[in-house]
């Protein structure tokens, strides 16, 4: 890579892979690891990991001296999501349904080849120890996946995921065909199911959000374990609350159901 300034791009692309080096795995670093997942030298990250704290984008715990993200980072992640009309016009709506629901209700939109959490609400029936929002899935293996590439052709899906894919359970959709089939399902009955095909133990039912011009932009859906969703009684119920909802959220983004899209 070409050298540059200290405060031009190298540095900026080098403070941004210290950043990037926090995962869900490993959401504290030392400063050891931190240079051997970025490759970059010890010094190197030592000025940037002091740049960073300054700024409140990492922070440093006392007791043991590991960093993590910090309050600055989240504070972007906030303005970043209140600029989201999707996440505007939904998030009362997902949080409302959790609690009538008791179940978790999720919003989440495509970002390249995964989906994209915006909202994550829990219900009293579907706690979880940490949040969804800003986490990515797969296409593939999720109702909110497939709700949100369901307009897509055979020749966009593969562009976008390939035709075989990872198999997170012996449930989940693992070839084109059987994909494509889902998918036609998700057409005609206006959402999308989840049963056991990312984790076992735990379903859901999502619908797609569209925009003015009729493309699907995101998904809501409500999730929790089997014995809270119990789709085999309740399947329809939560269709036609996850459909009318995600139909608000819709409403709300300009779009009518005489609109057409570009297909």
């Amino acid at each position: 890579m070409r050298e540059s300034s200290p405060g031009g791009t190298q540095s900026v692309e080098r403070a941004l892979s210290v950043l990037s080096a926090f995962t869900e795995e490993h959401p504290e670093r030392r400063i050891s690891e931190i240079v051997t997942v970025t490759g970059l030298g010890q010094s190197t990250v030592s000025r940037l990991v002091g740049a960073l704290l300054s700024l409140g984008f990492l922070t440093q715990h006392s007791r043991s001296g590991l960093f993590g993200i910090g309050p600055r980072v989240v504070t972007l992640a906030g303005i970043a999501l209140n600029q989201s009309p999707v996440h505007q016009y939904s998030r009362q709506l997902a949080q409302n349904l959790a609690a009538s629901l008791r179940l978790g209700a999720n919003v989440a939109e495509r970002h390249g080849s995964d989906l994209f959490y915006l909202c994550n609400f829990e219900g009293v029936n579907a706690p979880r120890p940490s949040t969804l929002i800003g986490r990515g899935g797969p296409l593939h293996a999720t109702a909110l996946g497939k709700a949100l590439i369901s307009d897509s052709t055979e020749d966009e899906i593969i562009e976008l995921i390939g035709k075989s894919y990872p198999a997170y359970t012996r449930h989940t959709i693992t070839d084109l065909a059987e994909l494509t089939e889902a998918l036609g399902e998700v057409r005609s009955q206006g959402y999308s199911t989840e049963l056991e095909e990312l984790a076992f133990g735990r379903a859901c039912v999502a619908a797609p959000i569209r925009d003015r011009s009729g493309q699907i932009v995101a998904g809501l859906s409500v999730s929790g374990p089997l014995s809270a969703m119990n789709l085999a009684t309740r399947q329809d119920e939560l269709a036609m609350t996850v459909i009318e909802h995600a139909d608000q959220v819709s409403l709300s983004l300009g779009y009518h159901a005489t609109t057409t899209t570009s297909r």
